[in-house]
């Protein structure tokens, strides 16, 4: 066996993980510009849709976003009006973000959105435990 095996592109988790990643969000990219919507922007409204209102440090942890990322994806959904930002009033180190109704207007606009990538896919089964095992592992990182 070559003992370079281990270390061939082609044998890499890693790299299937990442070429993956890279190609969905591609399949994304038309379907959300029609909303003017980045992908990063999207999976953002889609915590912030489910949860109306979130604490920032809470939103960042449940996207793996840091700080630097998110702030920048939040001023410009900010812009768009989809959401406000604030302080809270009883500890100004928290950041609460909240839903705006025309943010709220935007969730139901979005439903094709996973529909319509879904079928591309095809199987519902293989992608339903492929998603099983990704957040399976992505929990042993955490």
């Amino acid at each position: 066996m070559d003992k370079y095996e281990k270390i061939k592109l082609d044998n890499q988790v890693c790299f299937s993980l990442y070429a993956l990643s890279r190609e969905v969000i591609k399949l994304y990219k038309p379907l959300l510009d029609k909303h003017n919507l980045t992908y990063t922007q999207y999976v953002t409204m889609l915590v912030i849709w489910e949860e109306e209102k979130i604490v920032f440090k809470d939103l960042a942890k449940r996207l793996h976003l840091d700080s630097g990322t998110l702030t920048p994806v939040l001023k410009k959904l900010e812009a768009m009006e989809l959401i406000t930002k604030y302080r809270d009033k009883n500890d100004d180190r928290m950041v609460i973000v909240e839903l705006i109704p025309k943010g709220g207007l935007l969730k139901d606009e979005i439903l094709e959105v996973p529909e319509s990538l879904y079928c591309q896919f095809g199987n519902d089964e293989e992608l339903l435990l492929l998603k099983k095992y990704l957040d399976k592992f992505l929990n042993k990182l955490d």
